[in-house]
């Protein structure tokens, strides 16, 4: 049977907060400052540390990916919409008379109220149309 080597001594200079943060986690693992300074310079040296960092970041950038890939598609939504709504409303509506067009104005600030009131509740709960639009294409027929 072989001996264990001896293990050598290293003097290190901590920053105070370090030095704190480390006394710390030894004293709530109950494990001594130096057993875990030297597991954090093991995983720090060991070859596959630099493996579980790129594994960190690259599910990290898939993450991203996929929120920047629904934030695009959620903006074509919107677009799409805004865009199907306004030429419906330019094809629909009337040019109206002065007389006419300050009761209409009156009346869309308060439809405008309303509008925004029924918004704020469809915000606060509810599914959002973005979903309700995925549920309703979803095994439809491409209309292209």
């Amino acid at each position: 049977m072989t001996k264990p080597a001896r293990k050598r001594r290293l003097s290190v200079y901590l920053d105070p907060a370090v030095m704190n943060r480390l006394a710390d986690h030894a004293a709530r693992r109950d494990q001594s400052r130096s057993l875990i300074a030297e597991a954090a310079i093991e995983s720090f040296l060991s070859p596959d540390a630099a493996e579980r960092q790129e594994a960190a970041v690259t599910k990290r950038l898939d993450q991203f990916d996929r929120r920047m890939t629904r934030l695009e598609r959620d903006v074509g939504i919107s677009v799409e919409m805004l865009a199907v709504f306004v030429r419906f409303w330019l094809a629909t509506t009337p040019t109206l008379s002065e007389p006419l067009a300050k009761a209409a104005h009156a009346k869309a600030a308060e439809r405008y109220g309303a509008f925004v009131t029924a918004l704020g509740r469809r915000l606060a709960k509810g599914p959002k149309l973005r979903q309700e639009i995925a549920d309703d294409v979803t095994g439809a027929p491409d209309d292209n």
